[in-house]
């Protein structure tokens, strides 16, 4: 925990929670059929009617989501910094892409959790993806900290060699440790966080499979690659998340909440299924106000005391890769994508690592 309530685990650099939902009854009664719109994989769990049903946590932290005490809402342990972005947000024009914030709840256990809107209830059996946005995935104050503390870490070294056996140096190699400042700024370079400004974190197809296996999914290639296996099957996914992408960076270009805020480790969470598509902006425990004396325009490189985050980074990149995927193999518009206004002039930004 740092000071000024931001809410994080400080070793920990993926703050993304998946659920899985299995059933273990073929038989589907009214009540199971109700059941398939209720959250299956996200962020964003609850059970229907506080029944219990068998849940699978894939990666995250246990304990930090409950179902919430109305239908179609769930409920997250509260942070007093994400509260507080969520009570801006409801006054911003980002309004509509960010879960409906309906305030506190005190469980029975005494523990407080901020009431959300379930983005899922409305779908059926769908495909989920989390992509982180940014350049980086920590707060300066994170990595000041860290350099605090200079001392070798073992666990840090042993999960880099886990990734890539050649990345420690020889010395590091020797010592079987690696600093705490080393290691973060490494996380952020062998993923495309550092090469687009976003990373694929999570994703659940409508089968109910799901991979996290992204940590080096890097270049433009792979993650094109992956875009097009999460839309497989559902051609009108694509056009809607486009648009979607589009009237989120219009919109931030106007919100208040953007100007004065630096996002990091916030997520865009990507929702289809056979009929709609939709994308919410989430996750604000390290969404924190800029310094009084510091503007920051999201869009330019992350040197350390500028604050920049690399937000806009993303949303250009991820807005051209998926535009890459209305065209044929001619580079030409397709046919079933030919009404949409796509952009000519969009920024391919790509990071030095």
């Amino acid at each position: 925990m740092l000071s000024g309530n931001i809410c994080f685990h400080i070793d920990d650099f993926v703050d993304v929670v998946f659920w899985v939902y299995i059933s273990h009854n073929n038989k589907q009664s009214e009540r199971w059929r109700k059941l398939r719109n209720i959250v299956q994989w996200t962020p964003f769990f609850q059970t229907y009617k506080k029944q219990r049903y068998p849940w699978i946590q894939l990666a995250g932290h246990q304990g930090n989501f409950k179902a919430g005490p109305d239908q179609g809402t769930i409920l997250k342990k509260l942070c007093p910094q994400e509260e507080r972005c969520f009570k801006l947000l409801m006054k911003d024009i980002l309004r509509p892409f960010v879960p409906e914030y309906k305030g506190q709840v005190t469980c029975e256990d005494g523990e407080l959790y901020l009431q959300l809107q379930d983005l899922l209830s409305d779908f059926d059996s769908p495909c989920v993806m989390d992509c982180k946005i940014g350049v980086r995935t920590y707060l300066e104050e994170e990595l000041a900290k860290a350099k605090e503390k200079t001392k070798l870490r073992k666990d840090m070294y042993e999960k880099m060699i886990q990734v890539d056996p050649k990345a420690p140096t020889e010395e590091e190699h020797r010592s079987k440790g690696v600093t705490k400042p080393r290691y973060m700024i490494w996380r952020e370079t062998i993923s495309s966080t550092s090469t687009l400004g976003f990373r694929i974190d999570g994703v659940k197809k409508a089968d109910g499979t799901s991979s996290k296996d992204f940590k080096t999914t890097k270049t433009r290639e792979q993650i094109l690659e992956a875009f097009q296996d999460f839309t497989n099957s559902f051609p009108n996914a694509v056009p809607r998340y486009l648009e979607r992408l589009k009237n989120i960076r219009a919109t931030l270009i106007e919100s208040h909440f953007f100007k004065t805020h630096e996002l990091i480790g916030s997520s865009l969470l990507f929702v289809h299924d056979k009929r709609k598509a939709s994308i919410w902006m989430i996750d604000f425990a390290k969404t924190v106000p800029v310094p009084d004396n510091v503007t920051i325009d999201h869009n330019s490189v992350w040197k350390v005391g500028n604050h920049e985050d690399g937000y806009l980074i993303g949303i250009n990149n991820l807005i051209s890769i998926f535009e890459s995927l209305t065209k044929d193999d001619n580079g030409n518009i397709d046919q079933c994508y030919s009404n949409l206004s796509l952009d000519k002039n969009v920024r391919r930004d790509s990071l030095a690592t």
